[in-house]
């Protein structure tokens, strides 16, 4: 399988305007040079908007795109869970812990954690996650990311493995968080719309030519067991998502740990102009 020519010149438009609003936006102020603050919180500068969609866009990665697209169609809406339970966990982090943050002039969770607890734990909270990103997170990503290239374009994985993680490394680079958060803008509204066109488009073919809903009513009739958003005891999945347990016990202390103190997710708010 391969790209055309047209396909390859929308991916060049793509990858070059990103490149290039990375660097406008993080231009810098005749005589002013990058502080700590201006590199990892972008200045303390961001509205609540470009938080928002810099939030959606740090979690959604390969590992959703590839990974929970799997799920899905292994175990149906029930997988969804993890993100209806993200849009509560939000609002609870943004009323009681964001505040406690920016109010002492947090930086990093292990920075909150010596506040706490002492330079100890702050050091062992720094390693662990560390290690975490770059020997899990990070390596998952950028695998099924090059997966995804190397079966659409025909190249080889390995060689899509290292331009994907090149090109992350140089767009962000010189910018930091600001470019980040404000490319985010960018690539969140493609995101959500080319997710929007490719289930319309998925759905219609479905529906052998007789529309969305049809393509839908369909899959409704074919698998109704994947429209159950609590799943029953004797679902073969339910041993993964435990019905109601899940909903009212592990998943709230996962959701919590992952929006409220995860640093890649977390570092998006605590760039705030302020709580309000």
């Amino acid at each position: 399988m391969g790209l055309a020519t047209l396909d390859i010149v929308i991916v060049l438009v793509y990858l070059t305007g990103i490149f290039v609003l990375a660097q406008w936006v993080s231009r810098e102020k005749a005589g002013h040079s990058k502080s700590a603050e201006d590199y990892f919180l972008a200045s303390k500068s961001l509205p609540w908007w470009a938080i928002g969609a810099s939030l959606i866009a740090a979690n959604i990665s390969a590992e959703q795109i590839i990974g929970m697209a799997g799920s899905g169609y292994a175990i149906g809406l029930a997988i969804a869970s993890y993100e209806w339970m993200a849009a509560l966990t939000l609002l609870i982090v943004g009323k009681f812990f964001l505040p406690i943050f920016l109010r002492n002039g947090i930086y990093t969770m292990p920075q909150f954690l010596e506040q706490r607890y002492g330079k100890w734990i702050r050091t062992l909270m720094a390693v662990f996650w560390l290690l975490l990103y770059v020997f899990v997170n990070l390596t998952s990503i950028l695998w099924l990311g090059s997966i995804a290239v190397s079966q659409v374009t025909g190249m080889d994985q390995t060689l899509a493995l290292a331009l994907i993680g090149v090109f992350a490394l140089v767009y962000q680079l010189y910018g930091g968080l600001k470019a980040v958060a404000l490319t985010d803008i960018v690539q969140v509204t493609l995101l959500v719309l080319g997710g929007l066109l490719v289930a319309g488009l998925t759905l219609a073919r479905i529906g052998d030519g007789a529309g969305v809903l049809a393509g839908f009513k369909h899959l409704w009739s074919a698998h109704p067991e994947h429209f159950h958003m609590i799943l029953s005891k004797d679902n073969p999945f339910y041993k993964d998502l435990p019905g109601l347990s899940v909903l009212l016990g592990g998943l709230w202390v996962m959701n919590i740990s992952y929006w409220g103190f995860n640093q890649y997710i977390i570092q998006r708010a605590l760039a705030a102009k302020n709580i309000g």
